[in-house]
């Protein structure tokens, strides 16, 4: 038999070399399909799944590193519940998962309520106040994430707005402060950030349709890294004031990996010159309702 050439030899062990390559197995997030679907009643499920085999990036305190930009789904700000395509309205799915319907489980005083909201109030992004939580999350704006031991600090590029999240144990401010933008106490439950956010100003809505919560409300968030840029963002509202049983609402944030990208004021304040034709028409500056009804 004629010993093989040079040149064969080279070809045969490069072969084999790849080869042995495509057998090595990959990470677990390398084999992982491809991004959850985008509609809230599909990504739910889909992200749960995801979570449990994800293993993300760390912080140098071991923490899951959440940092960077981010953006919700706009449409939510319009209404969270699933609503046509009109002239003035995108249109999109509803962001709550459960009730599997979709919608509020409002007490018949308080959905009488909120068909009288958008109506008889301003709606409150209109003046510039800040959005509360959750609705910061998803109304259309950039969101940067940054971590420090201990704390999550969230920037909104809407209106100067922010939040500071403890993530070590303290307790919540005092029942006679009210916020904006809740108190929020957080804790890590393995690769999950969990919010509990309490004194709210009930001064916010959750969308343009007004619906509403009381300042007794109950919120508790769920940060939770699925792949290197997708975050599952799901929030429970328990309002005994308001609702007849706690409801959930989940959503992709998405990462802004736009190279050099940074936040930019968004002034809002400054020659903003809707509220007064508003007022002048016969609308109110919203004014919340009593925890209690």
């Amino acid at each position: 038999m004629r010993p093989r050439s040079n040149l064969a030899r080279r070809v045969v062990i490069a072969v084999g070399a790849l080869v042995a390559a495509l057998c090595v197995s990959q990470p677990a997030d390398a084999q992982a399909p491809g991004p959850c679907p985008a509609d809230p009643a599909q990504f739910h499920p889909c992200a749960l799944g995801k979570a449990k085999s994800y293993r993300p990036p760390r912080t140098p305190d071991g923490k899951p590193d959440l940092q960077g930009f981010w953006r919700g789904p706009a449409s939510g700000t319009e209404n969270i519940e699933a609503h046509p395509m009109t002239d003035d309205d995108n249109g999109g799915p509803s962001l709550i998962v459960d009730p599997a319907d979709g919608k509020i489980p409002y007490q018949p005083w308080a959905a009488a309520l909120q068909k009288e909201n958008r109506s008889k109030y301003v709606e409150p992004n209109v003046p510039c106040f800040p959005s509360g939580v959750p609705r910061s999350m998803y109304v259309p704006t950039q969101i940067q994430f940054l971590q420090t031991p201990g704390h999550l600090l969230i920037m909104f590029e809407r209106a100067h707005t922010y939040r500071i999240i403890p993530t070590t144990a303290r307790p919540h401010v005092g029942p006679r402060i009210d916020l904006w933008m809740g108190d929020s106490r957080g804790r890590w439950e393995g690769n999950t950030l969990v919010v509990d956010v309490t004194n709210h100003s009930a001064k916010a809505w959750f969308d343009q349709a007004g619906n509403f919560h009381s300042p007794a409300a109950r919120m508790v968030e769920r940060f939770t890294l699925i792949d290197p840029d997708t975050i599952h963002y799901q929030v429970t509202i328990d309002d005994p004031a308001v609702y007849t049983r706690p409801w959930t609402m989940a959503f992709p944030l998405r990462r802004n990996k736009e190279k050099g990208f940074r936040l930019l004021e968004e002034a809002c304040h400054e020659g903003e010159r809707n509220t007064d034709p508003l007022i002048r028409a016969g609308q109110q500056i919203y004014p919340g309702i009593s925890g209690k009804k």
